[in-house]
């Protein structure tokens, strides 16, 4: 049975209207694309797809007027929208847009707009985390901003929040921003729902900050909501067992910014009795997939933008197929990034039982880059199942966390987050289990670690390919 939604407090910006609220500008524009998600989300595919080429028709003619990057790269037109498969080949005929490209075209700014529609609102300048190595500027717009809301709205409405609850963040990464012990704290969840819903606390921790005190500060605030890293969340879910603490008020848990693997979703709900609910996105596209409310995989949302699985040969894949995600946003005019290649793996599913006509993607498997680099000049994707990682537990009873990281194509180094240091029959142990998992012609070495290093945006990492193309 599904449990009903909680109440909706809407803010009211009219001087003596209370109830029924009249919000604002902005949240009247926020209800209004919200209203039409309630809707879409239930169409057939055809006609999601069928939408989604006439707003990108629209992109389009904006891109090659206004783009300097883009006036020799895109065709004059496309056929009609309503002609698909002719669309569809016109489509896949305009080149894949790569990272490199981005960053070379940065210098002189080609891929930033002369000028955006009456209405877009002004340029607004961030950057990726870097997590493939390089970081990318991008420059989005305040209607974009306006959409990235709506589809956060989604994600809380979907899976029941009450917006009243406090959510817990642990995700700021900036130097002495939100540090322990007692972080930050907030009226409201953020712009997302400001000045359209009443929301409660958002408290957020760095996530530099030790386990151990992440753990005790998550206790001390009680969320009703907890929003980090799955690796931090993982790793959350051990220490508070550990140490007896209890989240007795907590309803959900929100990961986000990395592959949340199958073990860690079940490590996650088996310490805490609540459901883990996955969100895919990128900074310079936004919301790519949510989970579906009612099953594990997710649903791309088609109506922000248009994702693309497609094999080496650049076919769309089909469902069960994995391949490499292109992305186009549909409504950035400030930063089109029209078929861009995020790096990313993902596999196709089939139509969801739900009933909603999105797009479902089965797994998210992360960044290409760091598939298993193999001697011969294959790839392989390094995925650990559940009876890997009982394998190197039992080879390393101390572990509390794992990176693997191949540093050639014969060298795979392990680093290892251990309770206690590792004895050298332990560590001999975890070297034939690399040599069993991932070939017996690698070179293994261990290190071991109280911590492993994070990135800057705080993101970890399972396995790390180091090796450079061509190799």
């Amino acid at each position: 049975m599904d449990r009903p939604a909680p109440p909706l407090g809407v803010v009211s910006a009219m001087p003596g209207v209370v109830w029924p609220a009249l919000p604002g500008g902005p949240g009247a524009a926020l209800l209004g694309i919200l209203f039409q998600l309630g809707q879409t989300e239930w169409w057939p595919r055809a006609r999601i797809e069928h939408a989604q080429r006439r707003q990108l028709a629209a992109l389009l003619a904006h891109a090659r007027a206004e783009v300097p990057f883009y006036r020799d790269r895109l065709p004059p037109a496309l056929p009609d929208p309503s002609d698909g498969p002719a669309w569809e080949d016109a489509w896949r005929a305009i080149p894949v847009l790569t990272r490199a490209e981005i960053q070379a075209a940065d210098a002189d700014e080609a891929m930033l707009a002369a000028a955006l529609p009456p209405g877009h609102g002004e340029y607004r300048e961030i950057f990726t985390s870097g997590s493939a190595g390089r970081p990318v500027r991008a420059v989005r717009s305040q209607l974009w901003e306006l959409v990235w809301s709506a589809f956060t709205l989604r994600d809380h409405l979907w899976h029941r929040r009450d917006l009243t609850g406090t959510m817990a963040v642990i995700r700021e990464s900036g130097a002495g921003k939100a540090a322990w012990p007692e972080g930050d704290a907030q009226q409201g969840w953020g712009f997302s729902s400001a000045g359209l819903f009443e929301t409660g606390r958002l408290v957020s921790l760095n996530v530099t900050t030790p386990v151990d005190r992440q753990a005790e500060w998550l206790a001390r605030q009680d969320p009703d909501y907890l929003l980090s890293h799955p690796s931090i969340l993982a790793r959350l879910a051990v220490a508070t067992r550990e140490a007896g603490l209890r989240l007795p008020r907590l309803r959900q848990v929100i990961a986000i910014a990395e592959t949340l693997r199958p073990e860690h979703r079940a490590a996650i709900e088996a310490a805490w009795g609540v459901k883990v609910v996955d969100v895919y996105s990128t900074r310079e596209a936004g919301y790519l997939a949510l989970q579906c409310p009612d099953h594990p995989h997710y649903h791309v949302q088609s109506e922000g933008l248009r994702v693309e699985v497609v094999d080496e040969a650049g076919r769309p894949c089909a469902p069960g197929q994995t391949g490499r995600v292109l992305v186009t946003p549909l409504h950035n005019l400030a930063m089109p990034l029209i078929r861009y290649d995020i790096g990313d793996a993902a596999e196709v599913g089939p139509p969801c039982p739900c009933g909603r006509g999105l797009p479902v993607l089965t797994r998210i498997l992360g960044r290409r880059q760091n598939m298993l680099r193999l001697p011969g000049g294959g790839r392989r994707w390094p995925l650990l199942s559940s009876g890997d990682i009982a394998g190197l537990v039992a080879a390393a009873p101390a572990l509390r966390q794992y990176r693997i990281v191949q540093k050639g194509l014969d060298h795979l180094h392990v680093m290892l987050a251990l309770a206690r240091p590792a004895t050298a029959a332990e560590e001999a142990a975890v070297a034939a289990w690399a040599r069993a998992k991932f070939g017996a012609g690698f070179r293994v070495t261990v290190e071991g670690f109280d911590e492993l290093p994070r990135s800057a945006a705080g993101k970890s990492e399972d396995f790390v390919c180091e090796v450079p193309d061509g190799s």
